[in-house]
């Protein structure tokens, strides 16, 4: 994309020889007389680089420096100044330019401080970028052919600048590999913006998205910028589109369809250049057809859509996706125990990877790094009803087995019986009517076999 300069200068002549120079050099130049018009046109549009005349009809370029740093850090700011102005052209410098020319301007001269600015303004938009995402988003695809499939699809995704529509069930992992296109596409130096549609209703998220002016409602006490605003030049991730009220995609859509938009309780139209992924859980068609999704919106977005499998569907990715996730919570290699792998893929994961996840992150702090045990995962019980057919019948034996080695290990003591266990005291109770376990019995049995050895 060609950069996009606003050029602020109150003389016309000025006006006219850089646009026609710049323009020549493969620059979009757009033309302000005076501060008025050129705020109006930094918050209607991104630009690559501001070049600002100091003295204006209606105010100095000085004080808007620092404004201009502000609201928008990254930008490359270049001051021209009247020849003989040095003390002005240093003073612009201490408030945030990147360099000054002074009149009359060398056209050769212009270009090199602009190309030097816009390398400048680069490099800063990739450090603020650094800040936010200390390294890049790893996933495990997996060998399964759904999830080879999702990869072939994403790497697809990452090479351009279509809507993608992610579709899967709760914790399969749409929020990572919606980061993971963002990070691999041409606008991963760019900023990355996420709006959750289930967690705002109505005025709460149309205010999210678009911004509001001040005065726009109630408690509207400030003007406040939209997410869609500061997703220009980057990525806008919508996560359950599905939850979005439907006044909401009304005013969406025309986003979409050109870019534009305007803040609630204003009249000026603004646009913002972002590349858009959504995410759902829910069936989108079913959803046009009970009337909560419109089908207009949901032809505009799902250009390129990815569904991802439910992990009890490919239990062959489980062994690969546990090391995986294991690398990134243990510092250390933890070993895990052929049993432990049998169980995982046993289990039929309702929460997906996400209930994964959990369940290991637990069993490292149980298993104090040691290796992993099917007793590093006991008490997820609540969510064994959704077991495999196959594999029904082996979790009880397991679990009495369980809670008989931690008795064992604490000779009896419940309450630290428990506490390793990850359960209440209660709950080990509960446990110990139903497989007929007397603690009593087994601390004395194992006195027993201690004195025997």
């Amino acid at each position: 994309m060609n950069p996009k300069i606003l050029l602020i200068d109150d003389e016309e002549a000025t006006r006219f020889g850089f646009s026609r120079y710049l323009s020549k050099a493969g620059y979009l130049v757009h033309e302000a007389a005076n501060l008025f018009e050129a705020k109006e046109s930094i918050n209607s549009q991104r630009y690559d680089a501001v070049l600002l005349d100091v003295n204006l009809p209606d105010g100095s370029g000085l004080d808007w420096i620092i404004e201009i740093r502000q609201s928008y850090p990254d930008i490359p700011i270049v001051v021209i100044t009247g020849y003989g102005d040095i003390p002005v052209a240093v003073e612009a410098m201490r408030r945030g330019a990147d360099n000054f020319l002074t009149k009359p301007v060398n056209m050769a001269d212009l270009e090199v401080f602009l190309r030097k600015s816009l390398e400048i303004g680069s490099l800063r938009r990739r450090q603020l970028i650094d800040k936010r995402l200390s390294k890049k988003t790893q996933i495990y695809f997996g060998e399964s052919p759904g999830m080879k499939k999702v990869l072939e699809l994403a790497q697809l995704a990452a090479r351009n600048e279509s809507p993608v529509v992610i579709s899967g069930e709760t914790g399969s992992g749409k929020g990572v590999l919606a980061k993971w296109l963002h990070e691999n596409s041409l606008r991963s130096s760019s900023s990355y913006v996420e709006v959750n549609c289930s967690n705002l209703r109505g005025d709460l998220l149309a205010s999210e998205l678009f911004g509001h002016a001040k005065g726009a409602f109630t408690s509207a006490i400030q003007e406040k910028q939209g997410l869609i605003e500061v997703a220009d030049g980057g990525t806008l991730f919508l996560d359950e589109i599905g939850d979005m009220d439907i006044s909401v995609q009304a005013q969406f859509l025309k986003v979409v369809e050109e870019k534009r938009y305007r803040r609630l309780g204003e009249v000026k139209t603004r646009s913002s250049d972002f590349r858009l992924i959504c995410a759902t859980n829910r069936d989108l068609l079913d959803a046009i057809t009970k009337g909560t999704f419109r089908k207009d919106l949901y032809y505009r977005i799902n250009v390129l859509p990815i569904v991802i499998p439910p992990l009890r569907k490919r239990p062959e990715d489980i062994p690969g996706l546990v090391e995986h996730i294991i690398r990134t919570l243990s510092p250390q290699p933890v070993e895990i125990s052929a049993d432990v792998m049998r169980l995982l893929q046993e289990y039929s994961w309702p929460g997906n990877i996400r209930e994964l996840k959990n369940f290991l992150e637990r069993a490292l702090l149980l298993s104090h790094g040691n290796q992993l045990t099917t007793e590093h995962f006991y008490g997820l019980e609540p969510v064994r009803s959704e077991v495999s057919p196959k594999s029904q019948g082996k979790y009880p034996d397991i679990e009495e087995s369980q809670i008989r080695t931690v008795l064992k290990r604490f000779h009896g003591d419940t309450a630290r019986a428990a506490k390793e266990l990850g359960i209440s005291r209660a709950t080990l109770y509960r446990k110990l009517k139903k497989f007929r376990i007397t603690p009593e019995i087994t601390f004395n049995s194992i006195s027993e076999e201690e004195e025997e050895i």
